[in-house]
């Protein structure tokens, strides 16, 4: 596992020892950061279900401002800290360890409506998405122009709509698919 771009390009990280913890491959990863590619510069970012810290920590490397680290378990926390320090990157990296809702609440209290981009890649056996994307428009956290990237198994179906949120792109890397839900353009529905 390793960084793909920008500047801690090349850089290893360290690789959990714990066979439930999924990082993002690096097919998928150059992927979704292809596509998110203008909105990560000096981006506010959460990294939910952090697992290895291994998508927050691209996006700093490609220039995010900051980037909120959250998972519920001790063992992927100290993995997400001790990469993070790899990098050097304690000054723009704030790390709960909690339950999702605590680690979102937690996220409101501090960046209430400036997040940019949310990776939402939970484990794939939980049954997570749609309770967190409720919870992410009930506490209003993305920017105006925000991104909630929810990785996925394709045989895990997410809505199209849910709440205040809907699908505006969507990508499969083999059996893994990748929903970008943003905010509904109040704008565009009222022309509709």
């Amino acid at each position: 596992m390793r960084i793909i771009a920008g500047q801690w390009k090349g850089r290893k990280l360290l690789s959990p020892e714990d066979k439930f913890i999924r990082p993002t491959s690096d097919k998928v990863k150059e992927g979704v950061f292809s596509s998110l590619a203008p909105i990560v510069p000096d981006a506010v970012v959460v990294d939910l279900f952090a697992g290895t810290g291994n998508l927050g920590l691209e996006a700093l490397s490609r220039g995010a401002q900051r980037v909120y680290f959250g998972d519920v378990s001790a063992e992927s926390m100290a993995l997400t800290r001790k990469n993070i320090k790899l990098c050097g990157a304690q000054e723009q990296s704030v790390c709960f360890q909690g339950d999702w809702k605590r680690v979102l609440n937690r996220v409101a209290d501090e960046a209430a409506g400036k997040v940019d981009l949310i990776f939402l890649d939970p484990p794939y056996m939980g049954d997570f998405y749609e309770d967190c994307l409720e919870e992410i428009s009930r506490l209003k956290l993305l920017a105006e122009d925000g991104i909630i990237m929810a990785e996925h198994d394709k045989h895990v179906e997410l809505p199209e709509t849910i709440a205040d949120l809907e699908v505006i792109r969507e990508r499969r890397y083999g059996h893994i698919h990748v929903k970008y839900y943003s905010t509904i353009n109040e704008d565009t529905e009222e022309e509709a």
